[in-house]
């Protein structure tokens, strides 16, 4: 297949990218870049609605595109302009696959389009699936607005697939990247009272599963979590457990709102999602690691 990429510098795309091309797939990268190319790639602007119209000719047709970009979600905090680069940048970047679509020789017959467990809110004790209504709050309505501008591409007869992605586990990368030096000198802890639900994935099943959501033409909101959401108190645990590390803090909340501000404190780092991945067991996905233990095993392991 020839699989283009929005975002594949990134942790995922990366990963997915490495993925693909290892198993004889052709991956077209989009890239942010005025510089004529050395390889296929298709120059795309998001911010500008633009798009190398040359370079969708020169690629002709792509059988699926995963789009992947973003801003970083908890990155820095969350400022009246970094929120709104945060719901532009996604957006944006998803209106303009319609261009893309329309620019190819024919449409792409699957497109996976980003999104995050962020759509359900903050939950509780609640138990989500695919099925479960979007929640409250600033980031439910950005997940909303990102899988709305997918829409359109549903009448180009494109199959369209939201990944609700959770926490995706990896030392190379996002939330595990930044703790890890933390409990390795022994002085991680329990954010709160640990009571919050995680719904962690490793690097390795979120590849896995987006080659499964490809292969298998798999359309509609996918959860991308293992099938054993975790408390943040029990992934303390475990992680300290994995690092053989003592791990006896607990970091109220309003310390870290300092630092990131208490809209971000609240509705990404404490927030309680137990969200199961209900629609890629139904179609027989195996994870190969299904729990924190597990995922915390084989991903510091790599």
């Amino acid at each position: 297949m020839k699989i283009g990429i929005t975002g594949a510098s990134g942790l995922l795309g990366t990963a997915l990218s490495e993925a693909l091309r290892e198993r004889g797939d052709s991956v077209v990268p989009f890239v942010r870049s005025s510089q004529t190319p050395s390889e296929p790639v298709i120059r795309w602007f998001p911010d500008r609605h633009e798009v190398d119209e040359r370079d969708l000719a020169s690629v002709g047709h792509l059988d699926a595109i995963v789009h992947l970009a973003g801003a970083g979600i908890a990155d820095e905090r969350w400022t009246t302009k970094r929120k709104t680069d945060i719901l532009s940048s996604r957006v944006d970047g998803t209106a303009l696959l319609l261009q893309v679509a329309h620019g190819l020789t024919s449409p792409p017959t699957v497109v996976l389009s980003g999104s995050a467990i962020g759509y359900y809110g903050t939950r509780g004790d609640d138990i989500l699936t695919e099925e479960s209504s979007r929640g409250d709050g600033y980031l439910a309505d950005v997940c909303v607005a990102w899988e709305d501008a997918a829409l359109p591409l549903q009448a180009l007869g494109t199959k369209v697939s939201w990944l609700r992605t959770g926490i995706v586990m990896s030392p190379r990368g996002g939330a595990l990247k930044k703790q890890l030096p933390l409990f390795r000198a022994g002085a991680g802890g329990q954010l709160g009272n640990g009571r919050q639900w995680l719904s962690p994935i490793s690097l390795r099943d979120h590849v896995r599963a987006t080659l499964f959501i490809l292969d298998n033409q798999l359309a509609g909101p996918i959860n991308l979590t293992a099938p054993e959401p975790v408390t943040n108190k029990e992934f303390t645990k475990s992680l300290a457990r994995q690092l053989h590390r003592p791990a006896l803090a607990s970091i109220p909340q309003w310390a870290v709102a300092i630092g990131l501000g208490s809209e971000l404190t609240r509705e990404a780092l404490f927030a309680s999602q137990r969200v199961v991945p209900t629609a890629l067991t139904e179609q027989g996905f195996t994870f190969e690691s299904p729990d924190i233990a597990t995922i915390l095993a084989s991903e510091l392991a790599r």
